[in-house]
């Protein structure tokens, strides 16, 4: 069956995202006030819970277990990543987050050839917003049917609710799409709902697991490798004169 649509994952995926990220809260972190910081080991440790919330209140349940939780602990750790997301916009908004390598090829290759694009993400839509216009202009959203992300389901990757969402926007089977992800939080979200997946790992998963995927990549730099692997159509070449 020919595949109809690719459905993207985003932190890590479309862009090395992750150490932005991480400066990120370290530097709300230190405009909140708090002593808190987050180095490249802890970091790798606090990904595997996913969304930015969920990984603050992971990080004080688990390494600041006597820390002093406000009444409204809720509108506490909203706020906080409110402030960490204002300076990781900034951060993407003056360039220092480029797309990963054959991202930008690959999306242009399959609007060319009729191939439907769609997001499927855990991170807030400030910060899609903010990645794309970078990366692939002020009208990034019309390049993509559907974009699923943020808070927009009830349960974060590996839950499959997510894909579910974009699938049904979409209007198509698992069946006529393929999943692009980097982690196995990810991978693991995509097989659940039946869509065959390939991983294109990074600095803080190429160790992880990566059973089920159809096929694990270093990045998208070999565009021609990738097409053969998944099946999708090549680009049509220019014909020689």
């Amino acid at each position: 069956m020919a595949t109809k649509a690719i459905i993207f994952d985003v932190d890590g995926t479309l862009a090395d995202t992750e150490d932005g990220h991480r400066k990120s809260f370290n530097k709300a972190f230190a405009e909140s006030g708090l002593a808190w910081n987050w180095d490249v080991a802890l970091y790798d440790k606090l990904l595997k819970v996913t969304g930015g919330k969920e990984r603050i209140k992971f990080f004080v349940q688990s390494f600041q277990p006597d820390f002093a939780k406000p009444a409204d602990y809720d509108g506490f750790v909203k706020n906080l990543h409110a402030v960490k997301t204002r300076h990781y916009t900034n951060m993407l908004g003056e360039g220092h987050i480029p797309l990963r390598p054959g991202i930008k090829q690959l999306i242009q290759d399959a609007r060319s050839a009729g191939i439907t694009l769609a997001i499927a993400t855990t991170t807030t839509p400030e910060n899609v917003s903010a990645l794309l216009e970078v990366g692939l202009g002020k009208n990034w959203a019309d390049y993509f049917a559907a974009n699923g992300c943020g808070d927009i389901v009830p349960h974060k990757k590996p839950a499959p609710d997510i894909y579910f969402w974009v699938l049904d926007r979409l209007g198509l089977s698992a069946a006529d799409c393929i999943a692009l992800e980097d982690s196995e939080n990810g991978l693991c979200s995509s097989l659940a709902a039946s869509i065959k997946t390939f991983v294109t790992a990074n600095h803080y998963t190429r160790n992880q697991n990566f059973a089920g995927a159809s096929g694990v990549f270093n990045d998208l730099s070999d565009l021609d490798d990738f097409y053969r692997k998944s099946g999708l159509p090549l680009p049509k070449q220019p014909v020689s004169v």
